[in-house]
Parts: structure tokens; sequence; C-alpha cells
């Protein structure tokens, strides 16, 4: 492994001010906060207007008879067409592109008006759709219902078109005006505004998405015009170099394409992270199905739309201090270490294909889950985009993007299609009942599988070019063999917060062991012999075997801790303290809403679903303590070091 030296922050202190530097561009303190206020107030209202059109249009098609594989290509494989062919190209076109307005910029400007066009016109499929089939005798052959289904599916195409002009540079831009060390912060503040803004619309707006979807288009194109449009004439970028390895400003197309595979595929992480976004985008394609599970769980577009915004407030409240933690574990490490406890998130969502209660209760319960584990979710969503600025090479920001865009796309384009047969094959199963909505969970569990195995070998590539102290992104156009980078220096494991993060694991386990017991009194007491007798008999030895299986796992890393004080040699490995701490405090606030779930269940007189409840806890412990070996494993010839500050022993 080559040592390559670090590039150092871009900051310059003088006896007048302090001021920040991102390329030729120069900020003081206010100008810093006011780039900040302007890429804030257009990514809300970006965040407005793209959330319009997912959360509306599959209500609107399976109000009008689609079949879940037709909603499923509308709304993914369409799209995931036009990102493989058109994201690519704008992306290296504005990396090489030149003008007094920037790179970025101009590719959104040009296309604003004809994206606000088409959002309008789908607005008024309806109303379009009533005027041909009454004044087109060809058209009077088909019902209202199939030509408004055609319009939606042209316009959707048409508006997929525009924005991906917009959705391939917009967030490159902050790569290239936000200074580098402020990047980690500034993608936390940017995921906050995302989360206001979705919240502000699930509760207010979202409510009326089946009787008012033409006043709701309308509203998110004149508010992205008028709002988007402020942001691209207030941020201004900086003169850009002579981009390194290009002969010729002018050349053909064969030969950019020639580039752009050349660069983009030619190294093994990035061929990694590509995957791994891919395999996201494949298990989030069932996503567009979520709301048709909720209905079928007895919530109401009013409750769901509550939901989802409260749960949002929850991340908001969360997201910035998540972001800080970011610069100092690394993201690609938080990406791993949530990804790897995301399987165990959704193997608990199991239980739902097998218990079914009120509406009411169901919603508390879920919206209880959800603000509970809010943290947690807040780190693994604001290491995303750093994940890619600590990755991708600067002067390629946006190609590399694309790059993993049509990767993205070629693996997903079925994906839509494949999820919407995928539940009406179980719909078949199940004699067309939306009960089968309830199996999207299966899909998520094996995606987020797939997935984490991915990041992981990611993970161990980025170790082997430098890790922390010494990755710079390998470049082949660099007769180097690497770009550099500024380093953002990180916090390795440290023993005071690996000895709290074990406290929370051990009172996840005795609580876990010494709750049976006490719902066993409950359970006794309101004569739920049936539920009593699995708790005694099963459920509670199960508990005490998953918390001894956690004492061997803390064993070994507390032996190798004392190794790694000593400078021998780990048997086993070290976890990050990270994000491990605070997924143990996630896990610790759900057992809460384990109590209250049996003992609703137990009052409801549904024995069994307190059974499945219980053992899906016990489930979970063990799967949590696997999640913890593994990581070990994972870091074992790597991780090392260790605080030294603290002994073993104190807490």
């Amino acid at each position: 492994m080559i040592n390559i030296p670090d590039t150092p922050p871009a900051v310059e202190n003088t006896s007048e001010r302090k001021t920040y530097h991102c390329g030729t561009l120069t900020y003081t303190k206010m100008g810093l906060l006011a780039i900040f206020a302007w890429l804030l107030w257009g990514d809300f209202c970006f965040t407005l207007m793209e959330a319009v059109v997912p959360s509306v249009l599959p209500l609107k098609l399976k109000d009008l008879g689609c079949a879940n594989w037709l909603i499923g290509m509308v709304m993914t494989t369409v799209p995931g067409i036009l990102n493989m062919t058109i994201c690519p190209y704008v992306s290296f076109k504005s990396d090489r592109y030149r003008s007094r307005w920037g790179r970025r910029i101009p590719f959104i400007i040009w296309t604003m008006p004809f994206l606000c066009a088409t959002l309008a016109l789908i607005g008024w499929s309806d109303d379009i759709s009533v005027f041909l089939h009454g004044n087109s005798v060809f058209l009077r052959q088909y019902t209202p219902a199939t030509i408004t289904i055609i319009l939606i599916a042209l316009f959707i195409a048409m508006f997929q078109f525009f924005n991906m002009f917009v959705g391939s540079v917009f967030y490159c831009l902050f790569n290239d005006v936000v200074p580098p060390q402020f990047l980690a912060r500034f993608t936390g503040a940017f995921r906050i505004v995302g989360i206001a803004a979705s919240a502000i619309y699930n509760y207010f707006i979202f409510q009326y998405a089946e009787s008012n979807m033409r006043e709701i288009f309308l509203g998110a194109a004149v508010l992205y015009f008028f709002g988007f449009g402020m942001m691209c004439f207030m941020v201004k970028e900086g003169k850009y170099p002579p981009l390194e390895g290009e002969k010729s400003k002018k050349s053909s197309k064969l030969k950019g394409l020639k580039d752009f595979f050349k660069e983009s595929f030619t190294h093994k992480i990035y061929w990694l992270v590509f995957f791994f976004t891919t395999f996201g985008a494949v298990t989030s394609a069932i996503n567009t199905f979520n709301v048709f599970f909720y209905k079928n769980m007895g919530l109401s577009l009013l409750q769901i739309g509550k939901m989802t915004a409260i749960t949002g407030i929850a991340a908001l409240l969360a997201m910035y201090l998540a972001s800080i933690y970011i610069d100092r574990w690394h993201p690609l490490r938080v990406t791993v270490y949530v990804a790897v406890f995301g399987v165990v998130g959704n193997f608990m969502n199991w239980k739902w294909v097998f218990i079914s209660l009120p509406g009411e209760y169901f919603f508390w319960l879920t919206l209880g889950v959800g603000v509970v584990t809010a943290f947690a979710g807040a780190i693994g969503s604001a290491g995303n985009m750093p994940l890619f600025y600590r990755l991708f090479p600067k002067s390629r920001f946006g190609q590399f993007c694309s790059a993993q865009a049509m990767v993205r796309s070629v693996f997903g384009l079925g994906a839509g299609v494949a999820a919407g047969l995928y539940i009406d094959v179980a719909k078949y199963f199940f004699g067309g009942s939306d009960f089968a909505y309830r199996f999207i969970f299966v899909w998520q569990t094996l995606g987020s599988i797939a997935c984490s195995i991915i990041i992981i070998i990611t993970y161990r590539e980025w170790y082997r070019l430098g890790g922390d102290a010494h990755f710079h992104p390998p470049a082949t156009w660099n007769p180097q063999g690497f770009e550099e980078m500024a380093i953002v220096s990180t916090v390795g494991p440290q023993i005071r917060w690996l000895n709290i993060s074990f406290k929370l694991f051990n009172a996840i386990m005795a609580i876990s062991v010494l709750g049976i017991p006490s719902l066993m009194c409950w359970m006794y007491y309101k004569h739920a012999m049936f539920a009593f007798e699995w708790h005694a008999w099963l459920l509670f030895p199960m508990s005490v075997a998953a918390w001894i299986y956690w004492r061997i796992v803390e064993k070994r890393i507390r032996s190798d801790m004392n190794r790694a004080i000593n400078n021998e040699p780990l048997k086993n490995g070290i976890p990050h303290h990270g994000v491990f701490i605070f997924i143990a405090g996630k896990f610790l606030l759900v057992l809460g809403l384990w109590f209250v779930q049996v003992v609703v269940t137990v009052n409801l007189n549904m024995e069994l679903g307190a059974v499945i409840f219980t053992a899906a806890n016990i489930v979970t412990d063990f799967l949590l303590v696997g999640a913890v070996q593994l990581l070990c494993r994972i870091e074992r010839g790597f991780s090392t070091t260790i605080d030294k500050n603290l002994s073993v022993a104190e807490a």
C-alpha cells in the first residue's frame, strides 16, 4: 500500500477574518450561511415537487384499474430506462461544460419550463382524457380510464426525461460550491430540509391525493418554477480548470463514450458502489406498494400521511446531530454498520404477516416504532451522499454519479415490474386479497441482505486502498493512478463508548429475559393460558439462550480490546463504537413497544399474537448478536488499535 500525502483542508486564517474555499470560490462565515440557505431553499422546493409523483400516481393508477405490474412499470421501469440513457450523457457533458453560469446550473434552467409543464399536464390528465374521448372518433372505442392511463404514462415519461437533467446535476452542485470540510454537515442540513418538506406534504397535503390531484400537481409546478428558479439565480459557481486527461475540448462522441466507460468502470471499488446502490434501488422498488399495505392494515390516507409526517419530524430532529458523527466515523463505515443492522430491522417486520390488529392500534404502534428508531435511521440517511463525496473523484463527480445511475437502471429496469408481479402472484395465492401486500417485507429483507454483502466487500476494499488516513479515489486519467482528495480525520474505536454499548446490549438481553415472567403474570391474570404456556416452556428458555450468546460475543470483544491495548494480534476484531451505540439504544427503546404489543394482544384475546410478538423479539435478539459478531469479523485485520486512555473495566 502506497502512502499518499494528505490534502490540507480548505480553510484560511487571516488577521481580520476566517475564510473558506471551494475551488475558486471564497466564503466568509456570512457567505457560507448564504450559500447554505439558498441551496437548502432549492432543496425544499425540489423535494416537495418530487414527493408528489410517487405518492399520488400509484393511488390514481390503482383507482383506474391498473394491474400491479403495470403500476410498477410506469413508476420505475420507464424512469429507469431514461436514467440509464439521459443521466450519463448529461452528467458527462456537465463535468466538461464551461460557461459564465457554471457547469451545473445551465442544465437546470434550460429544462425547468418543460418540467413544470409536464407536471401540470399530469394533473390535468383526467380533463384531457374526457376532451379526447369526446372529440375523437378513434378514441371512443376506448374507455376514458384507458385513455387516462395512457396519458399518465406519456406525461410521466416526459416529466422523468426533463427531471433527469435536474437530478443529474443538482447533487453534483453541492460538491462544487460547498467547502469539503462542511459537506457532511451540509448534507445533514440538506436531509433536515428534505424531511421537513416531506413531513409538510404528508401531514397537510397527502390526505387529498385522491380528491385533489389536479391542484396538487399544479401547485408543485408553480412552487418549483419560482422557488427552485430563484435558487439557480442566487447560487454562483466558480471557475473550473480544464479537465485533467482531456486533450481537446472538442472530441468525437465515440471518444467521449470510450472515456466515460474507461474512466468509470475500471476499478473494483467503483463497481461495488454501483452494485450497492443498484440492489438498494431493486429493494426499494417494492415501496411503491407500501400505501396499499397500510390500507390493508386498516389505516386511512389521513393516518398514513400523519404517521409519515410525524416520524419524519422525529428524524428531522436527529439529522443534524447525526451528520456531525458521519464526519467523525466516516460515511462508508456508517453505511456498512447501518446496512448490517438494517437486515435485523427488516426481519422484525415479518410479524405483520401473521398478526392483524385493529387499525387504531396498528397506527399507534407503528408510529411508536418510527419515532423511537428515528435517530438510528437518521444516521443511515445522513451518510448516503457523503459516501459518494468521499469515494468518487471530484473532477468527474457527475460522471461517476451518472455511471452509478446507469448501472442501477440497467439492473433495475425490471425491478418495478418484478415487484408488481411478485405482489400479483402473492395475491393469486390469497384469492386476490390485499393481504398479499404484507409480503412486501420478504422482498425488502432479501434485498437488504444483498446490499449488506456488497457494502461489506466495498468496505474491505476501501481499507485495502488506504482507509481512513490514506484513501484517494483511483483515477486512470492521472499518471499517479489516483486523484488527490482532502482527508477528513476520523475517530477509531474508543473504550468508553464501547463499554456503554455493552451495557446497553446487556440491558436489552436482561429486559428480554426478565420481562417475560412479568408478562406471564399479566397473562395468568387475564386467563390467557395458551400464551402463558408458550412463554413458559419455549420463549423464556430461548431468551436466556440469546443472552448467553451475547455474553460469549462480548467476552471475545473485550479480550481483543485488551490485546489491542497490549499491541497484540487480534483474534476476533473490535467493532467501531459509533453506530453500534445508537443501534443498541434504538432496540432498547423498541423493547417498550414489545411490552405494549403483548399487553394489547392479550387484552384483545389474541393470544397467538402475543406469542408471535415475543418470538419476534427473541429472534431479533439473536440477530442483533449475530450482527455484532459479523461486524467484528469485518473489522478483523484492519481495526487493530483502540483508545488507551481508559481501562477496559471502566464504564
